[in-house]
């Protein structure tokens, strides 16, 4: 089996080497796991690629800006079985991977998503704001509106079998991907367990606004919810979606 690790990243020069180096290819390997590492490169005026690609990793160069532009061209490269995402600033805990993964590889389960609320938050990784206010009401929103039962919604780290892939279909280009591919699991009975994850300080500078990215999460969510998903969609993207199916 294989595993591959998408990445995307703007500007992460000085953070993507140690990110990719955290990856833990011997443990993998341990697990007769072959590891595929992807760096996506989404625009970067920075030295990211040179950086991601002297530790290691595969760099593939997308264009068009945007968190979900980034993603659905790193998917679309994927070619192991299980897929692992997160992001290329240290906040995640990539160094745990082979033990994020075992609910895939020995438990009946399609999809593992962190949990930073019911894990370690270090001082300083996450604005009070952010864990306080916005996190928990935005993953209620979520829970409420599309049927789901998760803790932590906007939590980056997830992995998945590749197969899901022939079940959703993922199409924003921006940061509503997060919660579109949440949504898509819900509505397509995807089984899901959350594991509770360190949350840690982040390298470099931040590029989320925290009214204006959750007020875009609260729109995404009111319009797919309130329009017809076609019609939404139609508006929303984009020329190649995400899925499997005719890849």
């Amino acid at each position: 089996m294989k595993v591959s690790i998408v990445i995307p990243a703007l500007n992460e020069e000085g953070i993507v080497g140690r990110t990719v180096e955290s990856i833990p290819i011997e443990n993998l390997k341990e697990l007769g796991l072959e590891t595929e590492i992807i760096v996506v490169d989404n625009a970067s005026t920075d030295d990211t690629a040179l950086e991601a690609s002297a530790a290691g990793a595969t760099v593939i160069y997308e264009e068009k800006r945007g968190y979900g532009n980034a993603y659905r061209r790193g998917l679309r490269e994927a070619s192991g079985d299980i897929i692992v995402m997160g992001d290329a600033d240290g906040t995640y805990p990539f160094d745990q991977t082979h033990e994020f993964i075992q609910p895939i590889l020995t438990e009946d389960y399609e999809f593992v998503m962190g949990n930073r609320l019911a894990g370690q938050i270090q001082k300083g990784a996450m604005p009070s704001l952010h864990k306080y206010i916005g996190n928990p009401m935005l993953t209620k929103m979520l829970n409420v509106l599309f049927n789901s039962d998760l803790s932590d919604t906007h939590c980056g780290m997830r992995a998945f079998k590749s197969e899901v892939l022939d079940k959703i279909t993922l199409n924003s280009p921006g940061m509503e991907f997060a919660i579109e591919m949440v949504i898509e699991i819900a509505e397509n009975d995807i089984k899901v367990k959350e594991i509770p994850i360190e949350y840690r300080v982040r390298g470099g500078e931040a590029k989320l606004s925290s009214f204006k990215d959750g007020w875009r999460h609260v729109n995404y969510m009111m319009n797919r919810k309130f329009l017809k998903k076609s019609k939404y969609s139609d508006e929303i993207l984009m020329e190649e979606p995400v899925s499997q199916k005719g890849k």
